[in-house]
Protein backbone atom coordinates (compact mmCIF):
# COMPACT_ATOMS: atom_id res chain seq x y z
CA UNK A 1 0.00 0.00 0.00
CA UNK A 2 1.22 3.99 -0.77
CA UNK A 3 2.00 5.59 2.36
CA UNK A 4 1.14 9.07 2.99
CA UNK A 5 5.22 10.01 2.59
CA UNK A 6 5.12 8.65 -1.11
CA UNK A 7 2.12 9.90 -2.45
CA UNK A 8 3.36 13.47 -1.00
CA UNK A 9 6.59 12.99 -3.13
CA UNK A 10 4.39 11.75 -6.28
CA UNK A 11 2.18 14.48 -5.71
CA UNK A 12 4.56 16.87 -5.89
CA UNK A 13 6.53 15.73 -8.66
CA UNK A 14 2.89 15.80 -10.67
CA UNK A 15 2.39 19.42 -9.85
CA UNK A 16 5.82 20.09 -10.70
CA UNK A 17 5.32 18.77 -14.15
CA UNK A 18 2.28 20.72 -14.89
CA UNK A 19 4.54 24.01 -14.05
CA UNK A 20 2.72 25.09 -11.06
CA UNK A 21 5.18 27.13 -8.28
CA UNK A 22 5.96 25.30 -4.94
CA UNK A 23 4.49 22.07 -5.82
CA UNK A 24 6.22 20.81 -2.19
CA UNK A 25 4.24 23.56 -0.09
CA UNK A 26 1.08 23.11 -2.43
CA UNK A 27 1.78 18.94 -2.37
CA UNK A 28 1.48 19.02 1.74
CA UNK A 29 -1.56 21.76 1.47
CA UNK A 30 -3.82 19.08 -0.33
CA UNK A 31 -2.33 15.70 0.70
CA UNK A 32 -3.26 17.47 4.38
CA UNK A 33 -6.42 18.89 3.32
CA UNK A 34 -7.52 15.15 2.00
CA UNK A 35 -6.53 13.34 5.05
CA UNK A 36 -8.00 16.09 7.46
CA UNK A 37 -4.78 16.38 9.59
CA UNK A 38 -2.53 19.47 9.55
CA UNK A 39 0.99 19.90 7.78
CA UNK A 40 2.99 18.90 10.94
CA UNK A 41 0.88 16.05 11.80
CA UNK A 42 1.72 15.01 7.70
CA UNK A 43 5.26 15.40 8.88
CA UNK A 44 5.01 13.27 11.38
CA UNK A 45 2.79 10.59 10.26
CA UNK A 46 4.01 10.13 6.77
CA UNK A 47 4.85 6.36 7.04
CA UNK A 48 1.09 6.17 7.38
CA UNK A 49 -0.75 3.77 4.93
CA UNK A 50 -2.88 5.53 2.71
CA UNK A 51 -6.65 3.22 1.98
CA UNK A 52 -7.53 3.35 -1.35
CA UNK A 53 -10.35 5.93 -0.81
CA UNK A 54 -8.04 8.27 0.42
CA UNK A 55 -5.60 8.26 -2.46
CA UNK A 56 -8.23 8.86 -4.70
CA UNK A 57 -9.13 11.70 -2.80
CA UNK A 58 -5.30 13.48 -3.16
CA UNK A 59 -5.72 12.42 -6.57
CA UNK A 60 -8.59 14.20 -7.08
CA UNK A 61 -7.42 17.47 -5.31
CA UNK A 62 -3.66 17.34 -7.09
CA UNK A 63 -5.76 16.74 -10.64
CA UNK A 64 -7.61 20.66 -9.52
CA UNK A 65 -4.14 22.00 -8.67
CA UNK A 66 -2.40 20.61 -12.29
CA UNK A 67 -5.10 22.53 -13.89
CA UNK A 68 -3.86 25.41 -12.00
CA UNK A 69 -7.02 26.23 -9.90
CA UNK A 70 -5.23 28.16 -7.36
CA UNK A 71 -4.26 26.28 -3.79
CA UNK A 72 -6.11 29.13 -1.69
CA UNK A 73 -9.73 27.90 -3.62
CA UNK A 74 -9.35 24.41 -3.48
CA UNK A 75 -7.81 24.35 0.48
CA UNK A 76 -10.79 27.31 0.96
CA UNK A 77 -8.80 29.30 3.03
CA UNK A 78 -5.57 31.55 3.22
CA UNK A 79 -3.60 33.72 5.56
CA UNK A 80 -3.61 37.06 5.57
CA UNK A 81 -2.04 39.87 8.07
CA UNK A 82 -2.44 36.90 10.45
CA UNK A 83 -5.53 36.21 9.74
CA UNK A 84 -7.05 32.86 8.21
CA UNK A 85 -9.82 33.95 6.32
CA UNK A 86 -12.30 31.84 3.85
CA UNK A 87 -11.75 32.37 0.50
CA UNK A 88 -13.06 31.12 -2.85
CA UNK A 89 -14.27 31.18 -6.38
CA UNK A 90 -16.65 34.55 -5.74
CA UNK A 91 -13.61 36.56 -4.52
CA UNK A 92 -10.15 37.99 -5.14
CA UNK A 93 -7.39 35.36 -3.58
CA UNK A 94 -5.85 38.34 -0.87
CA UNK A 95 -1.79 39.01 -1.22
CA UNK A 96 0.79 39.72 1.03
CA UNK A 97 1.69 42.78 -0.80
CA UNK A 98 -2.13 44.51 -0.41
CA UNK A 99 -0.85 44.10 3.64
CA UNK A 100 0.48 47.65 3.09
CA UNK A 101 -2.77 48.95 2.64
CA UNK A 102 -3.10 47.88 6.80
CA UNK A 103 -0.22 49.23 7.26
CA UNK A 104 -1.23 52.46 5.82
CA UNK A 105 -4.11 52.81 8.28
CA UNK A 106 -2.78 51.51 11.22
CA UNK A 107 -0.93 54.81 10.78
CA UNK A 108 -4.21 56.61 11.46
CA UNK A 109 -5.11 58.59 14.83
CA UNK A 110 -7.67 57.05 17.42
CA UNK A 111 -10.96 56.62 16.50
CA UNK A 112 -10.13 57.61 12.75
CA UNK A 113 -12.81 56.69 9.79
CA UNK A 114 -11.79 54.58 7.40
CA UNK A 115 -14.21 52.77 3.88
CA UNK A 116 -12.52 50.12 2.28
CA UNK A 117 -13.82 49.95 -1.12
CA UNK A 118 -13.91 46.80 -3.24
CA UNK A 119 -13.01 44.56 0.19
CA UNK A 120 -13.77 40.94 -1.69
CA UNK A 121 -13.09 38.87 1.21
CA UNK A 122 -13.22 41.69 3.78
CA UNK A 123 -9.62 41.01 4.18
CA UNK A 124 -7.83 44.54 4.45
CA UNK A 125 -10.90 45.94 6.50
CA UNK A 126 -11.12 42.86 9.16
CA UNK A 127 -6.83 43.10 9.47
CA UNK A 128 -7.23 46.50 10.38
CA UNK A 129 -9.99 45.74 12.62
CA UNK A 130 -8.41 42.82 14.21
CA UNK A 131 -5.30 45.02 14.88
CA UNK A 132 -6.50 48.85 15.74
CA UNK A 133 -10.30 47.93 16.90
CA UNK A 134 -9.94 51.61 17.79
CA UNK A 135 -10.46 52.71 14.14
CA UNK A 136 -14.03 53.25 12.70
CA UNK A 137 -14.22 51.03 9.40
CA UNK A 138 -17.15 50.16 7.00
CA UNK A 139 -16.33 47.87 3.42
CA UNK A 140 -18.24 47.93 0.12
CA UNK A 141 -18.04 46.06 -2.68
CA UNK A 142 -19.98 46.26 -6.14
CA UNK A 143 -20.19 41.97 -6.34
CA UNK A 144 -22.99 40.96 -3.63
CA UNK A 145 -21.11 37.61 -3.69
CA UNK A 146 -17.86 39.08 -2.52
CA UNK A 147 -19.85 40.85 0.58
CA UNK A 148 -21.54 37.99 1.30
CA UNK A 149 -18.21 36.40 1.37
CA UNK A 150 -16.59 39.03 3.30
CA UNK A 151 -19.63 38.73 5.87
CA UNK A 152 -19.01 35.20 6.29
CA UNK A 153 -15.42 35.96 6.77
CA UNK A 154 -16.25 38.71 9.58
CA UNK A 155 -18.86 36.43 11.93
CA UNK A 156 -16.15 33.72 11.68
CA UNK A 157 -13.48 36.03 12.95
CA UNK A 158 -16.43 37.65 15.13
CA UNK A 159 -15.07 40.95 14.49
CA UNK A 160 -17.90 43.77 13.78
CA UNK A 161 -17.51 44.81 10.26
CA UNK A 162 -20.54 46.68 8.02
CA UNK A 163 -20.30 45.22 4.92
CA UNK A 164 -22.20 47.03 2.06
CA UNK A 165 -23.10 46.20 -1.66
CA UNK A 166 -22.22 49.50 -4.02
CA UNK A 167 -20.21 50.22 -6.81
CA UNK A 168 -17.55 52.97 -5.90
CA UNK A 169 -18.64 54.94 -2.72
CA UNK A 170 -21.76 54.20 -0.96
CA UNK A 171 -23.96 57.41 -1.39
CA UNK A 172 -24.45 57.92 2.64
CA UNK A 173 -20.59 57.89 3.35
CA UNK A 174 -19.52 60.96 5.14
CA UNK A 175 -16.35 62.69 7.18
CA UNK A 176 -14.16 59.54 5.85
CA UNK A 177 -10.43 60.28 7.23
CA UNK A 178 -9.33 57.24 4.80
CA UNK A 179 -10.75 55.40 1.44
CA UNK A 180 -8.89 52.28 0.89
CA UNK A 181 -8.55 50.49 -1.97
CA UNK A 182 -7.26 47.49 -4.45
CA UNK A 183 -9.42 47.95 -7.30
CA UNK A 184 -8.27 46.01 -10.68
CA UNK A 185 -5.45 47.09 -12.38
CA UNK A 186 -5.02 44.18 -14.93
CA UNK A 187 -6.05 45.24 -18.94
CA UNK A 188 -7.71 42.64 -20.26
CA UNK A 189 -4.52 41.40 -22.35
CA UNK A 190 -1.78 41.86 -19.86
CA UNK A 191 -3.93 39.24 -18.01
CA UNK A 192 -2.52 36.55 -20.16
CA UNK A 193 0.81 37.52 -19.34
CA UNK A 194 0.49 36.70 -16.00
CA UNK A 195 0.00 33.23 -14.28
CA UNK A 196 -2.58 31.14 -15.02
CA UNK A 197 -4.00 31.13 -11.46
CA UNK A 198 -5.19 34.65 -11.68
CA UNK A 199 -7.50 33.76 -14.74
CA UNK A 200 -9.42 31.73 -12.30
CA UNK A 201 -9.95 34.63 -9.87
CA UNK A 202 -13.08 36.96 -10.79
CA UNK A 203 -12.70 38.49 -13.69
CA UNK A 204 -14.59 41.87 -12.08
CA UNK A 205 -11.73 41.80 -9.40
CA UNK A 206 -8.73 41.40 -11.56
CA UNK A 207 -9.41 43.31 -15.07
CA UNK A 208 -12.95 45.26 -14.13
CA UNK A 209 -13.23 47.95 -16.85
CA UNK A 210 -9.41 49.26 -16.61
CA UNK A 211 -8.83 50.52 -19.74
CA UNK A 212 -5.94 49.65 -21.29
CA UNK A 213 -3.53 51.33 -19.32
CA UNK A 214 -5.10 49.80 -16.44
CA UNK A 215 -6.43 52.73 -14.68
CA UNK A 216 -9.94 52.77 -15.59
CA UNK A 217 -11.51 52.13 -12.18
CA UNK A 218 -8.85 53.40 -10.05
CA UNK A 219 -9.34 57.17 -11.67
CA UNK A 220 -13.09 56.66 -11.54
CA UNK A 221 -13.01 56.26 -7.79
CA UNK A 222 -10.41 59.50 -7.61
CA UNK A 223 -12.98 61.42 -9.59
CA UNK A 224 -15.95 60.70 -7.20
CA UNK A 225 -13.93 60.92 -4.31
CA UNK A 226 -14.76 64.30 -2.79
CA UNK A 227 -11.74 67.01 -3.12
CA UNK A 228 -9.73 67.04 -0.34
CA UNK A 229 -10.70 63.12 1.13
CA UNK A 230 -7.27 60.93 1.40
CA UNK A 231 -6.94 58.03 -0.03
CA UNK A 232 -4.50 54.75 0.01
CA UNK A 233 -4.91 52.64 -3.86
CA UNK A 234 -3.06 49.56 -4.31
CA UNK A 235 -1.57 49.26 -7.95
CA UNK A 236 0.52 47.71 -10.61
CA UNK A 237 4.08 48.02 -10.26
CA UNK A 238 4.41 50.92 -13.14
CA UNK A 239 1.95 52.64 -11.87
CA UNK A 240 2.74 55.21 -9.43
CA UNK A 241 4.06 57.92 -11.37
CA UNK A 242 0.33 58.18 -13.35
CA UNK A 243 -1.20 57.87 -9.41
CA UNK A 244 0.86 60.70 -8.30
CA UNK A 245 -0.53 62.47 -10.52
CA UNK A 246 -3.90 61.71 -10.12
CA UNK A 247 -3.90 62.49 -6.16
CA UNK A 248 -2.44 65.55 -4.78
CA UNK A 249 0.45 65.87 -2.05
CA UNK A 250 0.86 62.06 -3.27
CA UNK A 251 3.50 59.58 -1.95
CA UNK A 252 3.89 55.71 -3.05
CA UNK A 253 4.72 53.44 -0.78
CA UNK A 254 6.79 50.26 -1.95
CA UNK A 255 5.69 46.68 -0.95
CA UNK A 256 7.83 43.82 0.68
CA UNK A 257 9.74 43.09 -2.34
CA UNK A 258 10.59 47.14 -3.24
CA UNK A 259 7.97 47.16 -5.80
CA UNK A 260 6.02 50.39 -5.74
CA UNK A 261 2.49 49.44 -4.90
CA UNK A 262 0.43 51.66 -2.30
CA UNK A 263 0.01 55.97 -3.44
CA UNK A 264 -1.56 57.78 -0.54
CA UNK A 265 -3.11 61.32 -1.64
CA UNK A 266 -5.44 63.82 -1.55
CA UNK A 267 -8.43 63.63 -4.05
CA UNK A 268 -8.27 66.66 -6.34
Amino acid sequence: MTSAGEMLKEAAASIAAAGCDAPEGDAKALVAKALQVNVEELDRDGATALTAEQRRAIEELVQRRKDHEPLAYIIGHCEFAQLELLVDSRVLIPRRETELLVEVAEELPQGARVHEVGTGSGAVSLALLKKRPDLRVTASDLSAEAVEAARENAARLAIPLEVTVAEGLPDSLEDVDLVLANLPYVTDSTIFERSPEIQREPRIAVTGDCGEDGLGVIRGLVEETPSGWRLALEHDTHHGPALRELLREAETRTDHRGDERVTVGLAP
